[in-house]
């Protein structure tokens, strides 16, 4: 391109080389003028950045010479009507009484002493790249994502479903409106004010996501406990209280029913006594009948009316948040249908968790409220940094835990991560954990799903032991990645994916039938959990695993208090074991049904249930052999051991495994029990999970369901180590033909064409066929927009009109009215060579969010790279079927 007369070429170079002065320069010269860029006068917003940046384009462009008429206009400016006097499709002259300020009446205009006729408002004006079509009708330009009443042509600037954004141009267009909103705050009070409010829409924003995610998330967790326990009984003085709520004067526990008369089981209601086998069957029944209730109503409401609710949302999420468009599935219905059918499924004793779909749940509800900003709404690059803090606050409010929820989301979800989303996300997430705390939906004094509180420290020797269940989670998670990838792809290409509903009421019955006879798979997750991770009290009697024997023994010269486990410790770990070996084959098969569907607590359990059986163990040993070098002077007045902490530690090191997380996954567990102390055991434990999983298998189970999916995620975490150039992955091959649009020898008949016989999502545009030298690139989307705009208010535009992409007009037009379309050119799209390195490009395309890239070669044309086809291409090298890359 660098070889080809470009017109306008010198200002270019002065604009990218002097941009700010000039910028500058044109601020205080519009300053001067009481009238510039005012709005209408009914108070509707069209001060757009259009019209200044065309106003600086204007000036760099106005002593251009009309010697350079032959060349290629590279430089956005204003009509020629503005600049030489000329005019293209011009009626008469604007109507004084009706008359509203464009771009191309700018400074520039009004110093040339426009009038009359040379006012007229046109459709050929000239607008900066990225800028939206203009109306005819008034003149009106409006820009992507701008504070208008209305866009000149709805969806100008906007994404088609399944597609990816432009994150560049996104950026660009925010970077345009900011400056223009800077330089308005300077001419009244009234602008000052309005830019304030601008600056603190987003810090709005996310305060407002945090109170709601807080309020859903404490409906959500209530309303679950409710129903969990509704199939157990109900509490007659007051049938909205749970169990714990209704028996809370007795302070019973899970294993001890009989202490509270108020909570009555389902055989009591029905005049049966509390125990026997009779009211054993009937309770048995009516648990089964509850779940499958729960189940079919949480499934058929997915089915209905929000599909995408199912699932934890997590890997679509993450998708997003890369810059993928997936209209509906932030939307209210599946925010509404999410939090029911969550509640539904979760108290059908389904082995799922909540937590994962709070994820959901939040960034839904930030999905809505950026609407109501429009700085957020209307720009997709914008709206992904209110998601990201609403992803934060989803892991707060779903674990009490908004630090590792700002963690959870740099780590795991967000792909733009800015310093300014990290502090909005760690405000968002305190302001969700705020208001979740004054609910107290955990029905504690603290805001914490487990809380715990161990005072014995942990000994040097227990690291080996950590470093085990490390290792193991590792092990554990990979077996159940691919176990469950293994049978979502079975129902994905099976019949079994058309019985959704009746998937879900069979997985939901084997389930009722082999948990109810076990106490450890009857009650509810979360609580085994608590009970597992829970310290032993001496006068704890009523929990099976703290049936201890206590006796003094003699060490040195001191006297400690150990104990020996008793019967009720023995059974409860072999019924631990079923417990284990049923939840991971449960959880296998669960996780990805048509049901809203998380695996954070699932994997937490394993993990518990693993970690507690090694605890026991350990401290089984440390009784066993209390003179050994490494316990002497540790153990020197009471057994040090707590095997509640190697359940918190097992916890960590399952979770890790399945979704290969670790700083985060640290700080979650900590914040999640309190255990601020045993930061070191938690780390090594993550560690060890992580480096164990990914040599097993690369993918966590996120990143998994992602591929499975099909979904165009390019791995920001990955190294592309290939030696592949960039003309190996372009499209089309060498010897193939590349469909382009010419700048000014085509008709609109012939990019009808075009656009029927190809599916590009994109055209680049050349200077002509014959000598294919890069002129911009056209959306697809933009191209069908403007066409059909102008076709039904132009008066004169037909199938054999010329296209323009130029700002000139041919010499000799003896037909039709052309069509203008250089406004929506990107005259600066990224380019590479044909010689560039794909390591070079797969790194562009992460790291600035590209939606392609075209290669050229000596300046001229030779084809395109697309994100599709660098995923491709990735695949490919790994030894992987490329054509699993669904989307664009």
């Amino acid at each position: 391109m660098e070889k080809f007369p470009l017109k306008g070429s010198r200002e270019a170079a002065a604009e990218g080389n002097s941009y700010i002065t000039a910028y500058q320069t044109v601020m205080k010269k519009s300053n001067g003028h009481t009238n510039g860029a005012t709005g209408d006068s009914d108070g509707s917003f069209h001060d757009h950045p259009l019209a200044q940046h065309s106003k600086l384009t204007t000036s760099l462009t106005a002593t251009a010479g009309t010697d350079e008429e032959d060349m290629i206009d590279i430089t956005p400016r204003s009509s020629p009507g503005d600049v030489i006097g000329g005019g293209i499709g011009g009626g008469g002259g604007s109507s004084s009484g009706y008359h509203r300020e464009t771009a191309t009446e700018s400074d520039t205009e009004r110093e040339f002493g426009h009038s009359g006729g040379h006012s007229q408002r046109t459709m050929h004006q000239h607008v900066p790249t990225h800028s939206a079509f203009g109306d005819p009708m008034d003149g009106a330009l409006s820009f992507y994502g701008s504070s208008d009443v209305q866009d000149d042509i709805p969806g100008i600037g906007q994404y088609e479903d399944f597609h990816t954004i432009d994150w560049q141009r996104d950026i660009a267009r925010d970077r345009m409106r900011h400056r223009y909103i800077v330089k308005k705050r300077q001419d009244s009070l009234w602008d000052l004010i309005k830019g304030s409010i601008d600056a603190g829409s987003g810090w709005l924003c996310v305060l407002l996501v945090g109170i709601a995610a807080g309020c859903v998330a404490g409906m959500v967790d209530i309303g679950a406990s409710w129903m969990s326990d509704l199939k157990h009984g109900i509490c007659p003085p007051a049938f909205w209280f749970n169990r714990e709520q209704c028996c809370y004067p007795a302070k019973q526990s899970v294993f001890e029913e009989g202490n509270c008369s108020t909570w009555k089981t389902w055989p009591e209601i029905f005049g049966l006594d509390r125990n026997g086998t009779g009211p054993y069957i009937v309770a048995y029944i009516w648990y089964v009948l509850w779940a499958l209730l729960f189940a079919s109503l949480s499934a058929s409401l997915v089915r209905m009316f929000a599909p995408y609710a199912c699932g934890s949302g997590i890997p679509e999420i993450k998708t997003i948040l890369s810059g993928f468009i997936i209209r509906g599935y932030l939307g209210k219905w599946t925010l509404l249908i999410k939090s029911v059918g969550l509640m539904l499924s979760v108290s059908a004793g389904l082995t799922l968790g909540k937590e994962g779909p709070m994820v959901h749940i939040a960034s839904c509800i930030g999905n809505i409220f950026s609407h109501v900003f429009p700085k957020y709404g209307r720009n997709e690059a914008k709206k992904r940094e209110i998601l990201s803090a609403a992803a934060a606050a989803g892991v707060s409010v779903a674990f009490g835990a908004p630090i590792g929820g700002v963690l959870f989301s740099l780590e795991e979800v967000s792909y733009y991560f800015p310093l300014k989303t990290l502090w909005r996300s760690f405000f968002c997430a305190l302001i969700a954990a705020f208001v979740l705390r004054s609910l107290t939906p955990f029905g504690n004094e603290h805001s914490v799903l487990f809380f715990v509180e161990y005072n014995k420290p942990w000994i040097f020797f227990e690291l080996i032991p950590f470093v085990f269940l490390g290792i193991m989670g590792g092990v554990i998670g990979t077996f159940f990645i691919k176990a469950n990838l293994w049978w979502c792809r079975y129902r994905k290409f099976s019949k079994l994916g058309q019985y959704p509903v009746m998937e879900v009421l069979f997985v939901t019955l084997v389930t009722g039938i082999i948990c109810y006879p076990n106490p450890f798979t009857r009650m509810n997750m979360n609580e085994l959990i608590f009970l597992l991770v829970s310290k032993c009290s001496p006068g704890d009697v009523t929990n099976p695993l703290c049936e201890y024997k206590r006796m003094n023994i003699t060490m040195g010269n001191s006297i400690i208090e150990v104990t020996e486990p008793g019967p009720g410790v023995y059974s409860s770990i072999w019924l631990l074991m079923l417990t284990f070996i049923l939840k991971l084959a449960l959880t296998i098969f669960t996780f990805g049904m048509k049901v809203p569907a998380g695996l954070f607590i699932p994997s937490l359990l394993l993990g518990a249930i693993m970690g507690r059986i090694v605890g026991i163990g350990v401290e089984q040993f440390a009784y066993s052999y209390p003179n050994i070098w490494f316990f002497t002077g540790e153990c020197a007045d009471s057994n040090l051991i707590t095997p509640g902490l190697y359940a918190v530690v097992g916890a960590a090191a399952v979770l890790g495994g399945v979704t290969r997380m670790t700083v985060s996954l640290v700080v979650i567990m900590f914040e999640l029990t309190g255990g601020v102390r045993y930061i070191v055991p938690l780390m090594a434990a993550a560690m060890a999970s992580k480096w164990v999983g990914d040599a097993l298998g690369r993918q966590g189970i996120y990143d998994a369901h992602i591929a499975l999916n099909g979904y165009p995620f390019l791995d920001s975490k990955e190294e592309f180590a290939h030696t592949t150039l960039a003309a190996d992955v372009m499209q089309p091959k060498r010897n193939e033909t590349l469909n382009v649009i010419t700048q000014d020898s085509m008709t609109v008949d012939d990019v009808e064409n075009l656009l029927k016989e190809t599916e590009h999502n994109g055209y680049p545009v050349v200077v002509s066929r014959e000598n294919q030298y890069l002129v911009g690139f056209v959306l697809r989307r933009d191209l069908n927009l403007a066409i059909g705009n102008a076709k039904r208010l132009i008066e004169g535009i037909s199938s054999s009109s010329i296209v323009l992409f130029t700002s000139t007009q041919p010499t000799q037009n003896l037909g039709p009215q052309p069509l203008k379309l250089k406004k929506i050119l990107d005259m600066a799209p990224i380019t590479v060579t044909d010689q560039t390195p794909m390591e070079t490009v797969v790194d562009m395309f992460r790291k600035l969010g590209l939606r392609q890239t075209l290669v050229t070669h000596n300046g001229r044309l030779l084809g395109v790279i697309t994100k599709k086809d660098v995923l491709r291409h990735v695949k490919q090298m790994d030894n992987e079927d490329p054509n699993t890359v669904l989307f664009n």
